[in-house]
């Protein structure tokens, strides 16, 4: 964890460029209405999400290393009209590529991003999903921040899914059959978190049940 801090600002300018690539086309494309939107950070980006949610509409707004202070920079080119919105973020934050690695920082910004979005959808189905293990150094402050996130979503009326116990390994990090590098996840963690979504979007948005 003291490594990515300490490297952070030296990642930065690669992480800038990544995220402007990204911004400058989605804030270009067209609006589209009455969309499942999955909002979050590169774990976000890199899911096939028509491909794994092929019965409901859905728009990928993941830009990788993007932060909660940067999601909430962009809302106004994110949100239009959702029917619900996912929303995976905070690890990077963790990692000190945010304004803040501390997690009461963190969740004072994740309390005005939810704001915001509630305030843009105040009546859809908003997913809060809990920060997903890495490696064991980042385990204690993501159980941390993921106790604010679960409180934080009963605040604003959203719907927390709790990835950890699904994801995690017995030495407290992301499962080593899920992921390459420690972080980001193969298909297999892919297919774990969209169990854990679907039933949740079938009963709000409507499409079959669940298998």
């Amino acid at each position: 964890m003291r490594l990515f801090r300490l490297f952070a600002p030296l990642l930065k300018r690669f992480m800038n460029s990544h995220i402007a690539q990204r911004r400058s086309q989605l804030d270009l494309l067209p609006a589209a209405t009455g969309r499942v939107v999955f909002l979050g950070d590169s774990i976000t980006e890199a899911g096939m999400w028509d491909e794994w949610c092929p019965e409901f509409q859905t728009m990928n707004r993941g830009i990788g290393w993007d932060t909660v202070g940067g999601v909430l920079g962009r809302l106004d080119t994110t949100l239009y009209q959702p029917i619900a919105v996912s929303l995976l973020i905070g690890t990077n934050d963790l990692a000190g590529f945010g304004r803040s690695h501390r997690v009461a920082d963190i969740a004072d910004q994740m309390d005005t991003l939810l704001s915001r979005i509630r305030s843009a959808a105040p009546d859809v189905l908003l997913l809060v999903n809990s920060v997903m293990p890495r490696s064991k150094s980042f385990a204690s402050d993501i159980e941390a921040l993921n106790r604010r996130y679960e409180q934080l979503a009963a605040k604003h009326s959203a719907v927390y899914i709790d990835l950890w116990p699904a994801l995690v390994g017995p030495d407290r990090a992301l499962r080593k059959d899920i992921t390459s590098d420690g972080i980001h996840l193969k298909g297999a963690g892919y297919q774990i978190w969209v169990d854990l979504l679907r039933p949740q979007l079938a009963s709000a948005v409507g499409g079959p049940p669940p298998i």
